[in-house]
């Protein structure tokens, strides 16, 4: 009775009608911790219903238990599993709870163009198995994101032996690209296709009062997607670089109270030819950002811009009515046959999801491809490393290897000349901490107490608006259009960030966003009716702001808690600076302001939905950041670990600041530049050894 009243039948099937009770089942086996919260929504439930009629919910008249439900919006876990209920009415039938995708055929809601999804042919994989691994290789690279691929890549190809160490599998694409409610980016609570697997993988989370164990898909966690390729199988692939005042940030506004805010070791010269050859390597399509705050550039984008649609031009003439310029964005997705991969089909399906014509472009399908084809590069998934293994000169002389095989748990030590670390921020800094040894008993490379700390993200500004006509053209990916104009020197606020256009929402999360700004309720018809009507007239515009850095935000271990394999797991404090907290406000408004110029007619500026605790999650940064000296920094500005010079890092832990903008080209561009140092002792600018 609770899944009809919550959705009920009208021409479109009701909850229970679409297999609403199968998708409640199948939660409940994925997390039967959530069968106690149930129980007491449906006491609640009863309880108003006996209260308020004289009965049990299922025996009060329909029009009675709509009043029921209503008195109870006020309560959290009646909105989750109201929430929850709807999440399963508009995901993908896979789930259970939309037979036949009855809800999308009401929103008139597509995955694709025709065709679409097309047949899928499996990616070529080249792994080895824990017995061929070799006792001894030049480098051992952890983790094979961005970072640790591209590293991978030009070591293998410069003749050098690689072992190259993923914690995650190498998951088929059709297991990433379909599932609306399994995914980093999707927040529902249940566990993410790209991993890592729900049980044996906690992290605490500590807020100064106490402490709480978390799960892979809470979003307190800050998943990042455990698979061959990391984030970039499932990212959403805008490909901005930082500018010339994201590497001087201290220098240009100052350091604010209780902030470590610091520059860079270097600046955007430095990096601009490897931001170029990570363009052109990898693939990157769209507009130039011409906005004062970006760095010249000697050679344009290899590919254009994807086609537009409708959306795309009634923002860009809203930001002409503000005087605002505007910028197509760049994506690393093919806009044309690129690199032996095919062009984007334009689906309505991109961040979160793997791309299923392998049109995105990822570590996974470029730099990994390139490094396993020189022969020299060997594979290895699923494995974790333990911690990396000191001698008695001191230096690192193998990394301990875990995993399971065949229901077996399995160790290898493996020596190497140098080692990369590329596992996430989060990650190198647990291994780091985790590969204490007598001399540096806080954790290797740790003696100033700088390993784990300024961990930093992007946490978001922006806003929704509603149109008089439908707007959603479901042209993907959806971020087309942006504003660049605001990524610093905004009155009051420390830096800023860019606006864009929003990727196309999953009717899942079009329905929480709509109730979450109060445009809908939670239950009845009237909601479901406001779905029809709002879903197609919906925009967002969103931003990534310039946090700053704070010395308290922190990742540590916990030596109580341990994963499967028993390695003490992360432990996260501290929390984003009130600067941050200024920053999105900013951002949302500037947001309000062009969707309203745009012509909505309802807008609804963002708050600050995100839970308490550090930022992290897929733009995770800090952590191992760079620097001239190691009272304030872990690594010297080549990613070499302080006091130990066989150890690098090449993941977004090196940055100093995280810019106001998508982070994974810098990530990228900063992995050849420490590849190229390795392999010729300098840079392309001739920084010397």
């Amino acid at each position: 009775m609770l899944l009809d009243a919550i959705v009920p039948s009208d021409e479109y099937p009701s909850a229970a009608d679409a297999g609403g009770e199968d998708f409640v089942r199948a939660v409940l086996g994925e997390r039967p911790d959530w069968i106690l919260r149930i129980d007491r929504v449906l006491r609640l439930v009863d309880d108003e219903a006996l209260a308020s009629y004289g009965g049990v919910f299922g025996d009060i008249d329909p029009s009675a238990r709509t009043a029921v439900l209503d008195r109870l919006t006020d309560d959290s876990d009646y909105v989750w599993l109201a929430q929850l209920i709807w999440g399963g009415y508009f995901a993908d039938d896979g789930n259970g709870g939309n037979h036949r995708q009855a809800s999308w055929s009401m929103l008139g809601w597509r995955t694709g163009p025709p065709g679409w999804p097309p047949p899928h042919t499996p990616a070529p994989r080249r792994l080895i198995t824990p017995d061929a691994v070799e006792d001894r290789y030049d480098v051992v690279v952890i983790g094979s994101g961005a970072g640790g691929s591209t590293v991978a890549c030009h070591l293998a190809e410069a003749g050098r032996s690689v072992l190259l160490v993923e914690a995650g599998g190498w998951p088929q694409t059709p297991d990433l690209s379909g599932d609306h409610l399994r995914s980093p980016r999707m927040n529902w609570g249940l566990t993410a296709h790209s991993g890592p697997a729900a049980d044996g993988h906690p992290r605490v989370f500590d807020d100064g009062t106490g402490s709480v164990v978390l799960r892979p898909s809470d979003p307190q966690w800050s998943n990042n997607a455990f698979t061959v390729g990391g984030g970039t199988r499932v990212y959403g692939a805008q490909a901005w670089r930082f500018g010339p005042l994201d590497f001087a940030m201290a220098s240009h506004y100052g350091v604010p109270k209780s902030s470590a805010l610091a520059d860079w070791p270097f600046g955007y010269d430095e990096l601009e030819p490897y931001y170029e050859q990570a363009e052109w390597e990898v693939g990157v399509s769209g507009g130039i950002d011409n906005s004062p705050y970006a760095g010249v550039r000697r050679r344009p984008l290899p590919m254009p811009p994807l086609p537009t649609g409708p959306a795309h031009e009634t923002l860009v003439a809203g930001a002409a009515e503000l005087g605002w310029d505007t910028v197509t964005v760049p994506l690393l997705v093919n806009s044309t046959a690129y690199l032996g991969r095919p062009a984007c089909r334009q689906c309505s399906m991109c961040v979160g999801f793997a791309c299923p014509v392998d049109a995105k472009n990822g570590s996974q399908n470029t730099m990994l491809v390139r490094a396993l084809a020189t022969g020299r590069c060997h594979l290895l998934t699923e494995t974790w490393a333990r911690r990396l293994v000191v001698g008695r000169a001191g230096r690192v002389e193998s990394v301990s290897l875990v995993g399971e095989r065949h229901c077996r748990q399995w160790t290898r030590d493996v020596a190497a000349s140098e080692f990369v670390l590329a596992a996430g921020a989060i990650e190198s800094a647990r291994l780091l901490l985790n590969s204490a040894h007598d001399r540096e008993p806080s954790g290797l490379g740790n003696t100033t107490d700088q390993v784990g700390r300024y961990l930093q993200g992007h946490s978001y500004g922006g806003a929704l608006g509603i149109f008089d006509d439908p707007i959603e053209d479901l042209i993907g990916p959806g971020p087309s259009v942006a504003i660049a104009g605001f990524r610093h020197d905004n009155e009051f606020v420390i830096g800023g960030g860019i606006l864009a256009k929003e990727f196309v929402p999953t009717p899942a999360n079009t329905f929480r966003y709509l109730s979450g700004a109060g445009l809908i309720g939670l239950h009845g018809l009237a909601a479901k009716h406001g779905m029809r009507t709002l879903a197609p007239r919906m925009m967002r515009v969103m931003g990534p702001i310039q946090e700053v850095t704070t010395a308290s935000a922190r990742v540590r271990v916990d030596p109580a808690v341990g994963d499967r394999f028993g390695i003490p797991v992360v432990r996260l404090s501290g929390d984003l600076h009130p600067e941050d907290h200024r920053g999105q406000a900013f951002l949302s408004d500037r947001s309000a302001e062009w969707l309203m110029a745009s012509g909505a007619t309802t807008v609804v500026p963002m708050a600050a939905p995100r839970p308490s605790g550090p930022s992290g999650g897929q733009h995770q940064a800090g952590t191992t950041r760079m620097g001239d000296s190691p009272a304030a920094s872990v690594t010297d500005p080549f990613g070499r670990v302080w006091g130990h010079s066989n150890v690098r890092v090449a993941d977004g832990g090196l940055h100093v600041t995280n810019g106001g903008v998508n982070p994974v080209l810098t990530i990228f561009a900063n992995a050849l530049r420490v590849a190229d140092h390795m392999i010729t002792g300098t840079t392309v600018r001739g920084r010397p050894r």
